[in-house]
């Protein structure tokens, strides 16, 4: 899972799957109802918060319930092997300890891909760090995963460099900890991908945010070709990740990557950017499938990430746990023209009256007698529309029970009530 999240790796391979296997994963739409196909697989969750926050404390006593382990963020090892670790303060981790919930708690080495170090052993002591520190300061730590998106060019190198830590982890008092990693669908063709997955207790396999971003961050079909093939290759145990968020991703002028924002706000940007989400319908929909015809190796899920009041880009706490328990929630976002003190004039609102984050809708036809009117928060008025219409900028989710104004409308001659068109 490359640089700070959410990551977007632009795929080089295009995977040949096996068809038989990966048919029977394909997601289907008749399985798109309310209540679990079958009993829900566990559900491990991504911290991967970088400052402690009131929000995050409150977001993980709220998801405890459905959670089985927490994977949380610790260092992060650069492209040129300068290790930062993530809520290093002393207050900080007495405060996370504080929400853990008596949950397995495992600790997450983020290390750059662009690393190109042939020396192991500096690796080695950057990835046991953090998991030294955390348990001096009374933190219960179960396991430790490693999250290195390496070149597939340079997978023997990080199965000895697994295969050093996996021997450190004996020694040295911290005998019992699990060890883990996450993989890419882009290795499953490489021969030296089978040395890796042998080290490690448990493999995490990422199908979100995996292709270039103009594919999106999350293909139903796509994904369950990869868990297919993973499955049938490899009999040691696995996870899937599966996402609950969203992406800003700009391009520069000549169509290069410039920059991906996540749930950090980023200065700079692009000549041009899109917003990418992971829809709660499409997710419910594999996963349902996904548990229905799980490989026999397959021990769980593991998403990224925790969803906090703050995250404007992740979909809501509510709405993950109602995926995560097997649900197929859905969000209806109706328009509504309300007056304001000023005669003639309205506030062009969004409200979601239904159980779950809905994407708010493309376009607002707006009625024939309202000529003057304008967007506001994502919307704007179409120049070449026949009628007044409103386009939204770019796509968003508007969380269960809430509202958002789009902008306004001035009709002095126009009967009440207005009638505003959602066109999805």
């Amino acid at each position: 899972m490359p640089l700070p999240r959410p990551r977007i790796l632009l795929a080089a391979l295009t995977l040949m799957c096996a068809g038989a296997a990966a048919a029977s994963l394909m997601p289907s739409r008749a399985n798109s109802h309310l209540g679990p196909l079958s009993p829900p697989l566990p559900n491990d969750i991504y911290v991967w918060q970088r400052a402690w926050t009131p929000a995050l404390g409150q977001a993980m006593d709220q998801a405890a319930p459905d959670v089985a382990a927490w994977r949380v963020l610790a260092s992060e090892v650069s492209a040129e092997g300068r290790v930062a670790p993530v809520l290093l303060n002393d207050a900080r981790l007495e405060a996370l300890r504080a929400h853990l919930a008596g949950r397995p708690v495992i600790l997450v080495v983020r290390i750059d891909g662009r690393l190109s170090d042939t020396d192991p052993a500096p690796l080695v002591a950057a990835a046991l760090a953090p998991l030294e520190r955390w348990r001096e300061a009374g933190v219960a730590v179960a396991g430790l995963e490693i999250d290195h998106d390496c070149p597939t060019s340079r997978l023997p190198f990080y199965a000895r460099f697994l295969t050093d830590l996996r021997a450190r982890l004996g020694g040295g008092g911290l005998d019992g900890t699990r060890l883990s990693i996450t993989a890419l669908p882009t290795w499953l063709p490489a021969p030296a991908l089978a040395d890796v997955v042998a080290v490690p207790d448990e493999v995490v396999l990422q199908v979100h945010a995996v292709a270039a971003p103009t594919d999106g961050l999350f293909n139903p079909a796509q994904a369950a070709r990869w868990v297919a093939a993973y499955g049938q290759r490899f009999g040691t145990p696995f996870r899937v990740a599966l996402p609950d968020y969203g992406a800003r991703v700009s391009w520069n002028a000549d169509d290069s990557l410039a920059t991906v924002e996540g749930e950090t706000p980023l200065l700079g940007g692009g000549a041009h950017a899109a917003e990418l989400m992971a829809r709660p319908a499409d997710v419910a929909t594999f996963l349902n499938d996904l548990r229905a015809k799980a490989p026999p190796n397959l021990k769980g899920i593991a998403w990224f990430r925790l969803p906090t009041a703050e995250d404007r880009r992740a979909w809501s706490l509510a709405t993950w746990a109602a995926v995560a328990r097997g649900q197929t929630p859905i969000g209806h976002i109706v328009a509504r023209a309300e007056a304001t003190a000023t005669p003639g004039l309205s506030s062009l609102v969004l409200v979601n009256d239904g159980a779950a984050d809905a994407e708010v809708p493309a376009s607002l036809d707006l009625p024939a007698a309202c000529p003057l009117g304008d967007g506001a928060n994502g919307y704007a008025r179409d120049p070449l529309a026949p009628q007044p219409r409103l386009v939204r900028l770019s796509p968003g989710l508007l969380p269960p029970g809430e509202r958002r104004a789009v902008g306004w409308l001035r009709c002095p001659d126009s009967p009440s009530p207005l009638v505003i068109h959602v066109r999805p």
